[in-house]
């Protein structure tokens, strides 16, 4: 009994600490997600990404950002370990390219119907948005000097 209790506990202790440390539910429920986080992604739901990166339910055929800055959007999983290692590098960026680039995040657990949309089938994937043009997409976690790479070359070129 007292072995079953124990692995009870550490597999609580493992889940609690796989969650965030900030208050993204709050962020979410208080209609905060308008700004920057403190650590400089934003979060975005379905409505926001409509809005702020693309409609693709008013005109599915022609790609029209919403945006005027290039734009990042990482779409990720809470479980996921490269999200988790991918993450800090994002926000790293964020500060470090500061008003020149946004970086956009959306859980795909917590918004399905937009993962589908973009047939998001592993994580992470990253949608990479120049300020004028057609977008790409690319899976997988690539390094801070490959991200700064296709950052300076190809998004603020």
């Amino acid at each position: 009994m007292k072995r079953i209790a124990t692995t009870l506990l550490m597999a609580g202790t493992l889940l609690l600490s796989a969650l965030p440390l900030t208050a993204y539910g709050q962020e979410r429920e208080s209609g905060k997600n308008e700004e920057k986080m403190e650590t400089g992604t934003i979060h975005l739901t379905k409505a926001e990404f409509l809005q702020k990166v693309w409609n693709y339910e008013a005109d599915s055929q022609a790609w029209k950002y919403e945006g005027t800055k290039p734009a990042i959007v990482d779409f990720f999983a809470t479980w996921c370990g490269p999200c988790k290692a991918l993450s800090p590098v994002l926000e790293e960026l964020a500060k470090e390219y500061g008003d020149r680039l946004v970086i956009y995040k959306v859980d795909v657990d917590q918004e399905r119907e937009l993962a589908g949309a973009f047939g998001i089938r592993s994580v992470p994937t990253l949608l990479f948005i120049p300020a004028d043009g057609e977008p790409s997409m690319s899976p997988g976690a690539p390094s801070k000097a490959q991200l700064k790479q296709i950052i300076d070359e190809h998004l603020l070129k």
